[in-house]
């Protein structure tokens, strides 16, 4: 067993597909809502199908306020050392210490000699990282004296001045697998950065594989412990157990807390442009994997026992009822104006009798209402809002700009409130369908169709009554003293979203609980 000891981490591995620019910037924002602590992006320069990953990443710094950023990895052929050390400084200064670096030596050597990069053999590419890694850090090293000089074979460096130093130590991490760059690694890198899908024999490859990094950092009188190991995670969250990180969410905890306290990985970067595993990987798994580590860190011997108290409570922890109360409906309207006729609603079919819900669905039915639970607080930030503009506390374009953040605003409603906690800013239709709870809903149970259609007809609804509010923040801005249109706008959104949240909590939360937010969940 080998526990380097590290603080763990918890990211996402994110694809930057150029067509789709808006999924990788919602995703990320997704990732710092949900708590991970890092949002990385493939990187290669050649590929016209993918942003450039600088780009995308300096885009980012400015979107998001506490996610670290990394790219996974940047291609050291197509990024001149010098100007890459002055950009990854420059841009956690920025950020306040966001940015850590992720580096490879190179790979698809056909698609960097076409974009004008040089070939290089396998051992080259070491030697040119080697020395890449030194200019890096010379570069970064502003309080020494003198100027930056690295005669290498690959990288030379004649008299460049010095900064400017990150705002916080950035961490090389590395990306490699054979002997000599892994011993490369252990000598001059701060972590090493893997991908479980290139390891033919899974996590066991593991042990040889770190004891050549350990190997390389003795070497050059380094502690071993000194170099972060972390690891890009495939897999999938389904029903029942089929494979390494292919099974529930209790087993990737398991296979996860595993792999950091058996093979010393403290870095774990979920590679999955899908929202939910997203979601479930930061709010289920990481939390569950600290708290295990770190018992088993101050006494040994307790994962065992803690693996063994919850597989007991998940089978024993079934109930035929479920816990879950909706949100009733507060029956008061404060305007005449009515958008839809509420005695028309189809009802949902009920729930088979005898069905036992594991905790886990349990869970998964209470976050519906969480997630309205979060709409409902955002219309009283609005309701509040439009008394501070009438005090003058607030102007109406300041107004405007805080409803322009809000979830609410943020989603067009054509998924449903469900939607908002796993793609809270995703504005996008296209980019939200295969990942949307309706169509699963449907798949499972015909009988839901006629209420999952008035849900979307809904959802439109209240779409149309936001830009309704921001319109009268528009005209109220043209027109200072008459509040009468922001008022019923105000009091119209209340009474239809109060209405709708009741009535979608009412039909799809057992469901949820029954078939889970995917195929194959519960």
């Amino acid at each position: 067993m080998t526990d380097y000891g590290h603080e763990l981490l918890f990211g996402s591995f994110l694809t930057p597909a150029a067509d789709r620019p808006e999924q990788v910037v919602a995703l990320t924002k997704l990732c710092e809502q949900v708590g991970l602590d890092l949002a990385t992006f493939q990187d290669h320069p050649y590929q016209p199908s993918y942003l450039d990953t600088w780009t995308l990443m300096s885009f980012l710094a400015a979107a998001t306020s506490r996610i670290r950023l990394a790219g996974n990895v940047l291609n050291l052929p197509l990024r001149q050392p010098t100007v890459l050390a002055r950009s990854v400084a420059s841009l956690d200064l920025l950020t306040g210490g966001r940015v850590e670096l992720g580096l490879g030596a190179g790979a698809f050597w056909d698609a960097i000699e076409a974009s004008g990069g040089r070939r290089l053999t396998p051992g080259q590419a070491v030697d040119a990282l080697d020395e890449a890694i030194r200019v890096i850090r010379e570069v970064w090293a502003a309080d020494r004296r003198g100027m930056v000089r690295v005669d290498g074979e690959h990288y030379r460096v004649v008299g460049a001045k010095r900064g400017p130093a990150p705002a916080h130590q950035v961490g090389i991490w590395v990306g490699a697998y054979k002997p000599r760059m892994l011993r490369l690694v252990g000598r001059a890198a701060d972590g090493w950065l893997p991908s479980l899908a290139y390891l033919p024999k899974g996590p066991a490859e593991l042990v040889d594989l770190n004891a050549l990094v350990d190997e390389g950092a003795e070497a050059a009188g380094r502690d071993p412990r000194s170099v972060r190991r972390l690891l890009n995670l495939s897999g999938r969250f389904t029903r029942t157990r089929s494979g390494f990180l292919a099974g529930p969410p209790e087993q990737w905890v398991e296979e996860v807390a595993g792999l950091a306290l058996d093979h010393g990985t403290s870095g774990f970067i979920l590679g999955a442009d899908d929202p939910t595993a997203i979601q479930i990987f930061a709010q289920e798994v990481a939390p569950a994997v600290r708290e295990l580590v770190a018992a088993e860190r101050a006494e040994p011997g307790t994962r065992a026992k803690a693996v063994e108290e919850q597989r007991e409570v998940v089978e024993a922890g079934t109930a035929t009822t479920l816990a879950v109360a909706p949100t009733p409906d507060p029956g008061v309207r404060l305007t005449d104006h009515r958008l839809w006729d509420e005695s028309t609603r189809p009802v949902a079919p009920p729930a088979p009798a005898g069905h036992v819900y594991t905790p886990h669905a349990q869970a998964v039915g209470a976050h519906l209402v969480d997630v309205h639970d979060h709409l409902r607080q955002e219309l009283g930030q609005v309701r509040d809002l439009l008394q501070q503009v009438r005090r003058g506390a607030v102007s109406a374009g300041a107004a405007r700009a805080a409803l322009n953040e809000m979830t609410m605003r943020q989603n067009n409603w054509t998924l449903g409130a469900y939607c908002a906690a796993y793609c809270t800013v995703v504005t996008q239709h296209h980019g939200l369908e295969d990942n949307s709870i309706f169509p699963h809903l449907r798949r499972s149970d015909a009988g839901l169709g006629p209420v999952l259609d008035r849900l979307a007809e809904e959802h439109v609804v209240i779409h149309e009554v936001v830009e309704g509010v921001d319109r009268a923040l528009v005209n109220l801005i043209r027109d200072p003293d008459d509040f009468t249109e922001l008022q019923e706008a105000v009091d119209l959104l209340t009474d239809t979203l109060l209405s709708h949240l009741s009535y979608e909590e009412q039909n799809i939360v057992e469901p949820l609980a029954r078939y889970g937010f995917y195929a194959g969940q519960v």
